[in-house]
Order: structure tokens, then C-alpha cells, then sequence
């Protein structure tokens, strides 16, 4: 699936890996760092929200690729674009583990009566790194990914408006 109604499959589906990345991430957080949203259907939707994400990306990344090898000059911000892009795999199948170890940590908190702080503890710090290092990341490939088609591009529509 490379062609989608006549548009490259990558320009579609990116938007929903744009989307759901800091959507999982953001979920992912809110169900880390606050208890209470575990014990809800915010946990269930996180979980759902971080397999599309896993789902999607490779996807993206494929047709991203097919794109890639069709281009004839290949400028140094497409190479950085597909060479971030080609990251994104990782740090969608981090989300989704967290996203399991948050719906695990959530059955053990319903079989335990004390509190477990330290799990608690790590689980936030991890939480926060996985979530804050995605939503950096694909703002990063989404940066280069715009320049590549678009950088220098507005400056020219304009400068042809004036003429």
C-alpha cells in the first residue's frame, strides 16, 4: 500500500503517527503519575491508542521508504528525515511497553492492599521518559520531514506574488 486515492501512502498515514505518538505519550503519562486514572477506561483507551501507534508507524516507515528510494536527488534534510524517521519504530514499541506495564501494574495494585511506592516511583520516571523522548522525537522527524518538501518553499511562492 504505497498509493493511497492517488497521494503517497507516507504523506496520509503520517498524520495519524503525528497524532497518536503524542496522544499515547500524554495518556501514557496522565495513567503513570496518577493513580486514579489507571482504575478507569483511560487505561484501556491508552492501550489502544499505543497498539495503533505500533500498528501505524511501521506502516508510515514503509511507504516512507518506498517515497524515499523513488526520489532522484536525495537532499541532506531527506536523508536526516529518513534517518529519524527510521527511529520512530523504536520509540513506538517503547510506548507500547509501557502501556503493558501500566495495565500490569494496575492488576497488581488491585491484588495488593499496601502501596507500592518504589514500583510507583519507577513506573513515573520511566513513564516520563518514554512519553517526553517520543513527543521530542517525532516533532524532530516531523521537522525535517516538512523542511525537506517545504523549507525554502514559502519564500518563493511569495517572492513569486510580488513579480
Amino acid at each position: 500500500m504505497n498509493i493511497v486515492n492517488g497521494l503517497p501512502a507516507h504523506v496520509l498515514l503520517l498524520h495519524f503517527v503525528v497524532v497518536l505518538v503524542p496522544l499515547t505519550a500524554l495518556l501514557e503519562i496522565v495513567c503513570g503519575l496518577w493513580p486514579a486514572a489507571r482504575r478507569g477506561q483511560l487505561l484501556w483507551v491508552m492501550l489502544i491508542a499505543a497498539a495503533t501507534t505500533m500498528v501505524v508507524t511501521p506502516l508510515t516507515m514503509n511507504a516512507g521508504q518506498w517515497l524515499y528510494n523513488l526520489q532522484p536527488d536525495l537532499t541532506p534534510i531527506l536523508r536526516h528525515h529518513a534517518a529519524l524517521g527510521g527511529t520512530m519504530v523504536y520509540f513506538a514499541a517503547a510506548l507500547l511497553v509501557v502501556a503493558i506495564a501500566l495495565v500490569v501494574l494496575r492488576v497488581v495494585e488491585r491484588r495488593s492492599v499496601k502501596p507500592r511506592r518504589a514500583i510507583s516511583l519507577v513506573t513515573g520516571i520511566i513513564v516520563l521518559a518514554v512519553g517526553i523522548s517520543s513527543m521530542i522525537q517525532i516533532y524532530r522527524v516531523g521537522d525535517a520531514g516538512s523542511q525537506s518538501v517545504w523549507g525554502g518553499e514559502i519564500a518563493h511562492l511569495e517572492k513569486g506574488q510580488k513579480s
